[in-house]
C-alpha cells in the first residue's frame, strides 16, 4: 500500500469550484406521471408492478374525494432518477388491461407542493354513505310522517295543474289513496 504525502499547502479554492460545478447541474427528476390507469389497477397492484424497475419511495393515485373512485392518473417517485427515466421510456404507451398507459417523466420545476398529499395510503371509504342510509331509513314519528305526506300531496297537486295548463288530458289515481296512514316501520314499545 503506497501512501502519498503532499508537502505543499492544500488549495481550498479548487474544491469549492468543483462543488459549484456539481450544483450547477440541474437536478434529475425521479418522479413519473402515470396516466390512463385502468380500473382495478390501484396502489397495491401499481406498487408490485413498478417495483420490478427499482425501489419506490412514494406512490399516489388521484381519487375523487367524495366517492373515492380513481381519477385514472397518479404519480410514482423512485429512489434513483435513472430508474424513473427508464420507466418513462419503456412503459409509455404500454397496453395494460385494454388501456394504453401514458408514462411521462415529471420535470423538477413542475413539481407541485401538494403532489404527495395522501401518498402511500390505501383509500378508506368515507362515512357519508352510511350516514345517508341511516338518515333515510330512520323511523319517523307521526309529525314527520304528516309533513312528508303533505309535501307529496302538494307536489302531486302542482303536477296535475301543470298537465291541465298544458292541455293534456291525463288521469291517474289520486296519490292520497296510495299513501299509507302510518309509517311502514312498526316500532314495538320496549318492554320494561
Amino acid at each position: 500500500m503506497d501512501i502519498v504525502i503532499h508537502d505543499g499547502p492544500v488549495k481550498k479554492g479548487k474544491k469549492k469550484a468543483q462543488n459549484l460545478n456539481v450544483l450547477d447541474q440541474p437536478p434529475k427528476s425521479n418522479v413519473v406521471y402515470v396516466g390512463r390507469i385502468p380500473h382495478g389497477f390501484y396502489e397495491k397492484q401499481m406498487k408490485s408492478f413498478f417495483e420490478q424497475f427499482g425501489n419506490i419511495s412514494k406512490l399516489r393515485i388521484s381519487r375523487n374525494k367524495k366517492t373515492g373512485k380513481s381519477k385514472h392518473f397518479g404519480f410514482i417517485k423512485f429512489e434513483v432518477p435513472e430508474v424513473a427515466a427508464i420507466v418513462a421510456e419503456s412503459m409509455n404507451n404500454y397496453l395494460l388491461m385494454e388501456s394504453m398507459l401514458q408514462v411521462k417523466l415529471v420535470p423538477v420545476e413542475k413539481y407541485h407542493p401538494n403532489m404527495w398529499l395522501g401518498a402511500n395510503r390505501v383509500y378508506q371509504p368515507g362515512k357519508a354513505a352510511l350516514i345517508n342510509r341511516m338518515r333515510h331509513n330512520r323511523v319517523r314519528n307521526p309529525v314527520e310522517q304528516k309533513r312528508l305526506i303533505k309535501g307529496i300531496v302538494k307536489k302531486d297537486k302542482l303536477r296535475r295543474q301543470k298537465l291541465n295548463a298544458a292541455g293534456i288530458d291525463f288521469d291517474y289515481p289520486d296519490i292520497r289513496s296510495q299513501i299509507p296512514k302510518k309509517p311502514k316501520k312498526i316500532v314495538f314499545a320496549e318492554e320494561e
